[in-house]
């Protein structure tokens, strides 16, 4: 398959009519069943800057095997929403009620959104996220502890805001009691990330993690966890010599696009240019080689000939019957 059949054939619509309850999402593509199972589909779409920018080969493969990965790893920690993996690229859980707020993990002064502390802090701002800051800090250096920046859960067509615990409480989106446990569990959940990267040659630098609560309160991990989209990897081995020499850490993780936008214009202010196929082809190698990484496993690719499409409706038709015998 040459590199234009290849982008072709990336899964860029898992709209299936079915299937009730369908929400398109940046990325997943989302049914809620009637009897509280949720089916989440990762398509290849690429977002940045919360616009959907392209289709990348293998990326909807790769962030749900990872979350799948990540998910098995941290179960004693938390428990989280996912019932089956029926597909590579498809998770079947149970629907919560999400909690509106997106708690982040940081452990670096590094980012590039507008949502991200080194932006801020270049800005010249010093209290972020109720964290107080030194002058003097660069970027992507190690932060003196790990901190917590939690953001307002946005509607589809917003964006989520910086905001901190004690204005979360206090606008009652959350309690106390559920910022302490969400704290204390993301807190682990990060350690335990940190540890696995740093046994396989990578630096988990950030993450975000979302949760619900199920139909008896219990505080539950879900959306997805560890992946390359929802968190900043960085090769150990080459991060002191290049923090040394004022480059960019080897990255494997959605910051690759973000900066490479970053370098051709303003996200926030100018439209974002295409992006040419080689440079996607760059970005699944990273992706892949992140998976391969983390988890030790070998990436097993689609035949070369099989519609991913293809594949996720047969397997949907395998373990949903109800839906598609009538």
């Amino acid at each position: 398959m040459n590199d234009a059949e290849l982008l072709a054939a990336c899964l860029t619509d898992a709209e299936f009519p079915e299937l009730p309850n369908f929400q398109r999402g940046k990325v997943r593509d989302s049914y809620d069943l009637p009897d509280g199972r949720r089916i989440m589909i990762a398509t290849d779409r690429q977002s940045a800057f919360d616009f959907v920018l392209a289709a990348v080969p293998y990326k909807g493969q790769v962030l749900n095997q990872t979350a799948r990965f990540w998910f098995e790893q941290t179960a004693d920690l938390c428990p989280n929403h996912v019932i089956d993996y029926p597909d590579p690229n498809v998770i079947i859980g149970r629907r919560l009620n999400m909690l509106p707020v997106e708690m982040v993990v940081r452990s670096y002064m590094t980012g590039s959104t507008s949502t991200s502390i080194w932006p801020m802090y270049e800005r010249g701002e010093r209290l972020l996220y109720g964290h107080t800051f030194p002058k003097g800090l660069v970027k992507n250096q190690k932060l003196p502890e790990t901190i917590i920046t939690p953001t307002t859960k946005a509607d589809a067509d917003a964006h989520d805001e910086p905001t901190t615990a004690e204005a979360l409480v206090a606008s009652g989106a959350i309690t106390q009691a559920q910022w302490d446990e969400l704290a204390a569990t993301s807190l682990a959940l990060f350690a335990r990330g940190q540890e696995i990267a740093a046994q396989n040659g990578l630096i988990l630098v950030d993450t975000k993690y979302e949760f619900g609560v199920d139909d008896n309160r219990v505080i539950t991990l879900a959306d997805e966890v560890h992946t390359p989209d929802s968190s900043r990897y960085w090769v150990a081995d080459s991060y002191e010599s290049r923090l040394a020499k004022d480059l960019e850490p080897e990255n494997l993780d959605k910051e690759f696009l973000r900066l490479w936008i970053n370098e051709r214009c303003d996200p926030y202010k100018d439209p974002l240019p295409d992006i040419p196929s080689e440079t996607l082809l760059d970005f699944s190698g990273k992706y892949i080689r992140l998976y391969e990484q983390v988890t030790g496993q070998s990436f097993e690719k689609p035949p070369l000939g099989q519609l991913v499409r293809d594949r996720v409706l047969k397997n949907l038709k395998r373990v949903v019957p109800e839906y598609f015998n009538g």
